[in-house]
């Protein structure tokens, strides 16, 4: 089978870009010129990849089975995107995504038992079994989320990447040099990009020279809509990003080693100039929008192209070639297997979250029926103490609020 990207046939994707490449010059760079990536690196991206396509298989069996409720989205077939573009940048620099997330929070280092508690409903998840399968957040790896909303992430990006230049610019000007030194990553889908809200973020971001990247995993479906029929100029979205002053860039994300270091430049590129990015980063998904989409808005036979360009394919057939063996591969496999199966026992034996919980978490000081906040199971659980107190809390508002 060849794990070359395929081109499409009645895919409203093009064809998928060979480099990374500004509309603004035009200038190309080949594959051919980039350097070689450790083999070290590369085999964990295969395990990461192999972590993720495992995990959401499994999660597609417990939705299946009723251990998984509300909406799943998984990442099958655009796992090279999260881990590529995660592995450019550093462990300080915030992510935001939307809700087919699970991938994104595995890349960026979540343990994938408290990503499947969540999945569960499980108090011990990432957000207490509160957040399901859209919200994945973990403090400690700067992911801020997991949001349901459409499009509603992209200001949060932005408003991360404010964040981040003002405090290296201002609070702690004396430590820095003044100098922003933060990458914010904001993710959405080709969906999202007719809602208001993009616009006004990205306009912001162009305006305030922010320093964010603002990446489209362009699967070229909006739920079943293709893009080409929902969007202007869907053949090439990047050219959007001219209206706010920012470099638009086109990246293939079936590969993820072209990924990465397209990545890499993009993100070096910001960290050094504080100037926003907008990148239409082309990939497909294999499964439905979701868990009940039933994909009859495209053929299997276009489905099969794109498969035959599987990207963790893609990846073990570059490694091939410079020593790995199918022992390897299938030790590689054995361990992700144990790591996902351990992952589902753990979120099986994690409890349901009690009623009371429904008054926790709602607000930070305790009132009325209200118990305050505590960190998730995976943060250490510890109270959180509030130290300011807005409501006067010697009036007894219980019977009130019930």
């Amino acid at each position: 089978m060849s794990h070359a990207s395929p081109s499409p046939i009645t895919s409203p994707i093009q064809s998928m870009p060979t480099s990374a490449s500004s509309n603004a010059d035009g200038h190309v760079r080949p594959k051919s010129n980039r350097p070689e990536v450790p083999m070290a690196m590369a085999k964990n991206w295969l395990r990461e990849m192999m972590l993720i396509r495992e995990f959401e298989l499994r999660c597609m069996q417990a939705y299946q089975d009723k251990k998984i409720g509300g909406f799943c989205h998984v990442y099958i077939g655009q796992e090279a995107v999260a881990v590529g573009t995660i592995a450019a940048t550093e462990a300080r620099d915030p992510i935001v995504t939307a809700y087919r997330d699970h991938g994104h929070a595995l890349a960026r280092g979540m343990d994938p038992k408290h990503c499947m508690a969540e999945m569960y409903g499980r108090i011990g998840g990432c957000a207490k079994g509160k957040g399901g399968s859209m919200h994945m957040f973990d403090r400690d790896n700067n992911l801020f989320g997991g949001h349901g909303i459409v499009g509603a992430q992209i200001p949060l990006g932005v408003g991360l990447a404010f964040a981040t230049k003002y405090e290296d610019e201002v609070i702690n000007a004396d430590k820095n040099g003044g100098k922003s030194n933060r990458v914010t990553l904001a993710f959405l889908g080709d969906g999202a990009l007719n809602q208001g809200s993009v616009h006004e973020a990205m306009n912001l971001a162009g305006l305030f020279d922010l320093p964010v990247i603002i990446i489209c995993e362009n699967n070229g479906y909006s739920m079943g809509t293709s893009i080409v029929r929902g969007t202007t100029m869907g053949h090439q979205i990047s050219v959007k990003s001219e209206a706010y002053g920012m470099e638009g860039v086109e990246i293939d994300g079936m590969d993820v080693i072209e990924t990465y270091w397209a990545m890499k430049e993009l993100v070096d590129k910001v960290r050094a100039t504080s100037r926003p990015i907008f990148v239409d980063m082309r990939c497909y998904r294999f499964k439905g929008h979701s868990m009940s989409d039933p994909r009859k808005y495209r053929t299997r036979e276009e489905e099969e192209r794109y498969e035959q360009g599987d990207p963790i394919g893609v990846l073990k057939a570059h490694l091939e070639l410079r020593g790995l063996t199918e022992d390897d591969h299938k030790e590689i496999q054995r361990e992700v297997r144990a790591t996902v199966k351990a992952s589902m026992d753990w979120a099986e034996n994690s409890p349901t979250p009690p009623t009371s919980d429904l008054y926790r978490d709602v607000y930070r000081e305790r009132w009325g029926p209200y118990t305050g906040t505590s960190e998730p199971e995976m943060l250490g659980g510890a109270e959180i103490e509030c130290k300011f107190n807005a409501i006067d809390t010697t009036i007894d508002r219980k019977a009130d609020l019930l």
